[in-house]
C-alpha cells in the first residue's frame, strides 16, 4: 500500500505560500505558509500534520493491542504535541485518555508503551517519543 500527498509552494520562504492536497482529498489545496508554521497565520503546517498522523496512528495501534488482549475499547482520545526546535523535530508527546472495559491500569499502561514504540508513525520518527496516559 502506498499513499501520497502533493505540496506546491510559490514564492520566498517568508512571503510565499503553499497548498497541500492529499490523495484522499481530505486535504484539498489546504494552505500553509511561514506564518501558519512559525507564527499565527491561517492554514496548516508540517508539524501539525505530523501530530495528526501520529495521534491517529497511535490510537489505532493501541486499539488493536487492547483488542488482542480481549478487552473492549469504548474510546481512545490522543493528543500529540510535536516539538520543533532550531529546525529539528526533537520530540513527539502523546497524551492519551481512554475508556476500556475491564482492563487494569497496569495492563493499559503496558499496552500504551507497546503502541508508542510500535505504531508505524512512531517507527518513522527519529525524535524522542513519550506519552502519558489516563484510563477513565
Amino acid at each position: 500500500m502506498k499513499r501520497n500527498a502533493t505540496a506546491i509552494w510559490k514564492g520566498s520562504l517568508k512571503e510565499g505560500g503553499g497548498k497541500i492536497t492529499s490523495q484522499s482529498k481530505t486535504l484539498d489545496n489546504t494552505q500553509y505558509s511561514f506564518k501558519s508554521r512559525f507564527e499565527e497565520g491561517v492554514g496548516t503546517n508540517p508539524e501539525e500534520l505530523i501530530a495528526a498522523a501520529h495521534s491517529g496512528c497511535f490510537s489505532m495501534q493501541l486499539s488493536a493491542f487492547i483488542g488482542e488482549e480481549g478487552f473492549e475499547v469504548e474510546s481512545i482520545e490522543t493528543r500529540c504535541d510535536v516539538n520543533l526546535v532550531d529546525g529539528n523535530i526533537i520530540g513527539s508527546h502523546l497524551s492519551v485518555k481512554a475508556k476500556v472495559n475491564g482492563i487494569s491500569d497496569i495492563a493499559f499502561q503496558e499496552l500504551v508503551t507497546k503502541a508508542e514504540k510500535n505504531c508505524p508513525v512512531s517507527k518513522v520518527l527519529k525524535a524522542e517519543i513519550s506519552s502519558t496516559a489516563v484510563l477513565i
